[in-house]
This record gives structure tokens, C-alpha cells and sequence, in this order.
């Protein structure tokens, strides 16, 4: 009996043989890309995310398990949770630099300014991450809530908790 590709490349993940690697990256690279860049649009940053995770699928190969995951669902979430986290530690980055040079502060005009959304995007950055995403996705790239739940491969039920949520620790915050 002839194993398919994706048995194939569980054996040869489980037993440490590197062609698991180079037939993952044959086969899956392509698709593995499209998810990270659904979190990061700038291209050589999404190539090194995809690096990263490869390296990340070699060092957890042992501990895949096919009962509890198909080998695309567990490589999605790898390389998806490593594109979140190479976006957190670029923002950590970024919030430590001072961009003066970059300010728009002495352009703006009051009339253009909706003191309500200001600190928007500020206060949203100090909730959970799973709050973060979930409120980004319904209200700054317009999703429904279905869409989201689709997109972020997180359950209906749970997109609607943690929007529920991320928006009462909005409201502490505006309304204390």
C-alpha cells in the first residue's frame, strides 16, 4: 500500500529526515505564503516569516500528532501565529522609536480631527491580542462577523465573546 504525499511527509518529519522539509516546502509553500500574508503585506518580511517557520516545523516535527490535527491545519497555525508574532515584535519596534521627521502633528487641522476615534488605534493596542484581532478584523477591515470567524479560523461563538469583550475594555477606558 502506497502511503499519500501527506503520510508521507508525517514519516518523514517523525523519523528527522530532512526531505519532510524540502517536499513541505514544495508542496505547501505556496499556500503556507497566502496565509502569512493575510497578516503582513510587505513582501521580503512575509519571506522571512516563511523561513521562520519552517525552521519553527523542523524544530516541532516530533510533536505533531495526525490525531488531533491534519498536518495543513497544524503547519496553518504555526506559520499564521508566527506572521501575529513577527507583526507584535515589529510593533514593539516601532513604539520604541521616536519619528519626529514622520509626525503629522503640526498638518492637522482641528476640523479633520474626530476627537471620538482619536486614541483609537492606542487603546485597542492595550488589550489582548485575541481582542485586538478580533476588533481589527470587524471594524477596521470591515469583516462580518461570519467572515471572521472563516478568516481567523476561530469558532462563530468565540469571534462574538471576544468582540464582547475587547469592546467593554474599550469602554473602561472612554468611560471610566
Amino acid at each position: 500500500m502506497s502511503l499519500s504525499l501527506e503520510e508521507e511527509i508525517v514519516v518523514l518529519l517523525k523519523s528527522g529526515d530532512k526531505k519532510a522539509i524540502a517536499l513541505l516546502y514544495e508542496n505547501y509553500s505556496g499556500a503556507l505564503l497566502g496565509v502569512i500574508k493575510k497578516v503582513i503585506s510587505d513582501d521580503d518580511t512575509a519571506q522571512d516569516v516563511l523561513q521562520e517557520g519552517f525552521v519553527k516545523v523542523w524544530k516541532k516535527s516530533k510533536s505533531y500528532d495526525s490525531s488531533k490535527a491534519k498536518l495543513f491545519t497544524w503547519l496553518y497555525r504555526i506559520f499564521y501565529n508566527s506572521a501575529i508574532d513577527k507583526v507584535r515584535s515589529l510593533n514593539n519596534k516601532t513604539q520604541k522609536e521616536i519619528q519626529i521627521e514622520d509626525s503629522n502633528v503640526y498638518k492637522l487641522t482641528t476640523n479633520s480631527l474626530n476627537q471620538d476615534t482619536l486614541d483609537i488605534k492606542k487603546h485597542l493596542c492595550s488589550l489582548d491580542l485575541k481582542y485586538q484581532i478580533v476588533i481589527n478584523a470587524l471594524f477596521f477591515e470591515g469583516m462580518t462577523q461570519q467572515e471572521a470567524s472563516e478568516e481567523l479560523d476561530i469558532p462563530l461563538g468565540t469571534v462574538k465573546s471576544r468582540l464582547k469583550i475587547g469592546l467593554r475594555e474599550l469602554k473602561k477606558i472612554y468611560n471610566p
